[in-house]
């Protein structure tokens, strides 16, 4: 029995609601056999294809996520814009894995949306501790020997936030990579 035939079993006024539901996500396993396999092989490599290529724009963005203790307002500004330019693309990379995850296995894809959305919130948390250096460059200042309490927190917070987006993105990579080799490389080649 399929995971969302027990859940619509144990909850049957689940039945008729929409099933793209923020609270209840029902999906069905599909598995890869008993779809038309030229069909799949087919829909894969189109998804590949459009994958390869927001890759390649979200390589040439070139964010970095390391954080210089740089004091102008004009610095963090430019940072803030860049890092939003590159997580809206990587946002659109990462849905595209998502996509072609789906083609294969649901419940992976279902995963790995869920670290997507951890990653948009990780973001929008780094962009937010960018914002209060950008209206107090100050803070960031290595000179500045009698910085107050705050101004190491958010110090220590825009560090810890960038470390934490990256750790992220690469075990988002790493999980993909394995799906890829596990379940799409066979099939693309």
């Amino acid at each position: 029995m399929s995971n969302a035939s027990h859940i619509m079993q144990k909850n049957p006024k689940m039945h008729g609601r929409d099933s793209k539901s923020k609270l209840f996500i029902v999906s069905d396993q599909t598995n890869v056999m008993s779809q038309d396999p030229e069909n799949l092989k087919k829909s894969v490599k189109e998804q590949g294809e459009k994958l390869a290529r927001l890759g390649m724009s979200l390589g040439r963005i070139q964010f970095s996520y390391k954080i210089e203790q740089k004091t102008s307002k004009d610095y963090w500004q430019k940072k803030i814009d860049d890092f939003k330019k590159y997580h809206e693309k990587a946002l659109e990379y990462y849905n595209q894995v998502h996509a072609m995850m789906n083609l294969v296995n649901k419940e992976e894809s279902q995963i790995f949306l869920l670290r997507t959305s951890k990653f948009r919130q990780l973001a929008l948390a780094l962009i937010g501790i960018m914002e209060k250096i950008k209206e107090n460059p100050s803070i960031i200042d290595p000179k500045d020997k009698q910085q107050s309490q705050w101004s190491r927190e958010i110090k220590n917070e825009i560090i810890e936030h960038s470390n934490k987006c990256l750790r992220h993105e690469r075990d988002m990579n790493s999980l993909f990579r394995e799906f890829y080799e596990k379940h799409l490389k066979k099939m693309i080649e």
